[in-house]
């Protein structure tokens, strides 16, 4: 009898060594952050949300650049968001608190946002994977996949990494002025 307990255990501990990362980990917010590390350009290359009107919102958008700028603040952040419609570029101004904005990652060039949203408009969780990257390894996705099973967070909507990102300062694209 005890070899079947040993080959019980045994089975038991491969697979253990196969399952997803563990929760505590994954929705652990960054202790530690260097301002400096989130300067530049960020490119979304994936988010979820629980508030499904803004899921489909952001499954329009063909592409979404970040913008971090330096900040002397070690409490909030302030980027710029910079959305693409086709040839259009929409910017838009955020300040975020840094305290449980920012979660772990194994990615060496990637950034987890969490926000919790209360507004008139909507409540949600939405977590969002930045990268310095267009596009991630299959393991950096699955860990992502993973936070999202934590915070019970619907699949997410991974941006067409063949699409086009807008520049830095988007051109105000009006029929009224020609060049």
């Amino acid at each position: 009898m005890f070899p079947v307990y040993v080959l019980a255990f045994l089975c038991l501990m491969a697979v253990s060594d196969s399952a997803p990362p563990v929760c505590e980990k994954l929705v652990h917010p960054l202790d530690q952050m260097d301002p400096h590390h989130f300067e530049g350009r960020w490119a979304l290359v994936a988010g979820s949300l629980n508030h499904q009107p803004s899921i489909e919102a952001l499954r329009l958008r063909d592409s979404i650049t970040m913008y971090f700028s330096n900040s002397s603040e070690t409490s909030n952040f302030s980027y710029t968001q910079i959305n693409r419609f086709g040839d259009q570029c929409q910017e838009l101004p955020y300040n975020i608190s840094v305290e449980g904005s920012f979660l772990y990652t194994s990615c060496p060039d990637c950034v987890v946002m969490k926000w919790v949203v209360e507004s008139k408009k909507r409540r949600s969780l939405d977590l969002y994977l930045l990268s310095r990257r267009r596009e991630l390894e299959q393991e950096e996705m699955e860990e992502f996949r993973a936070q999202l099973r934590c915070y019970q967070l619907p699949s997410p909507v991974v941006m067409d990494p063949t699409k086009e990102l807008c520049p830095e300062q988007p051109e105000i694209l009006d029929s009224r002025i020609k060049g």
